[in-house]
């Protein structure tokens, strides 16, 4: 899709080039969902990729991933670290189930602030706690936990200037045993739920995340692995089901319960 009044593109190579951004003045990352539909409000692009920033910084603290880092990227993460969470990154790239040209320019920052439900990088960084590093208008820096970043359908906490700079994941996260359920109505259609759980390796608390059923990531947190009454009672107390072509509310829930136990037997059999 052509973007037909944009008459100006701003390469950003410092933070002071972000002051562009305004009404009207957007960033631009992979495009992917920029350029999928006609926005006759915009008339000016601020290129994020010209910062240049590295896909991945791996640390004693974790690992810290770009904003600019595409699908792609994310999904060849390489497994050398004795990760136990390392084959989530994959698993919930094929959530997206878009062409390789869209793995290939689709980023980790635009999947997240799209903020759709259904956004893949958004369930993957929530299920791991992940905390977002986000540069402020005004120059500041703020970090917030990305399950928290998405706020609704389309809505997210961010206000207008400001850029999600990288994502950071602590060690504890990436050893934490997990385990990953999807489904769509079809089979190469939008997930209409995610739902991934991750087993703590310190204190064995168990945390699930469901996303894509709800308009924004729903967290369920247990001292330990609860038993099949309290995880769907936990579930069903959740109020964020929605409709659309991709499914419905009640089906949303009654699968997100199913999937829910699934990843309980599978966590309680691995923690053996």
């Amino acid at each position: 899709m052509d973007l037909n009044t944009v008459n100006r593109v701003v390469s950003a190579r410092s933070r002071s080039d972000l002051r562009e951004l305004g009404e009207g003045s957007v960033p631009l990352a992979g495009g992917s969902v920029l350029f999928a539909e006609p926005d006759p409000l915009i008339h000016t692009l601020v290129d994020l990729q010209a910062f240049g920033w590295t896909p991945f910084e791996i640390t004693d603290k974790g690992l810290e991933v770009a904003a600019t880092a595409t699908i792609t990227e994310v999904s060849q993460l390489p497994d050398d670290h004795g990760w136990r969470a390392h084959p989530l990154f994959y698993q919930c790239c094929t959530a997206l189930f878009g062409s390789f040209k869209v793995w290939n320019v689709a980023t980790v920052g635009g999947n997240i602030c799209t903020a759709l439900p259904a956004g893949p990088m958004t369930s993957l960084f929530s299920a791991l706690d992940a905390e977002a590093l986000i540069w402020k208008a005004d120059g500041s820096d703020l970090r917030i936990p990305v399950s928290e970043l998405v706020t609704g359908d389309t809505t997210t906490s961010l206000d207008s200037g400001d850029v999600l700079r990288s994502i950071q994941v602590s060690a504890r996260s990436l050893g934490s045993a997990t385990a990953y359920r999807k489904i769509a109505l079809s089979a190469i259609g939008r997930s209409g739920a995610v739902v991934i759980g991750r087993l703590d390796p310190v204190d064995e608390s168990f945390v699930l995340t469901v996303s894509a059923a709800t308009v924004r990531p729903e967290q369920l947190r247990f001292a330990g692995l609860p038993t099949a009454s309290e995880l769907r009672t936990a579930i069903e107390g959740i109020d964020s089901w929605f409709t659309d072509a991709h499914g419905a509310a009640d089906w949303r829930r009654a699968v997100s319960a199913l999937l829910a136990e699934e990843i309980r037997v599978e966590l309680t059999e691995a923690s053996r």
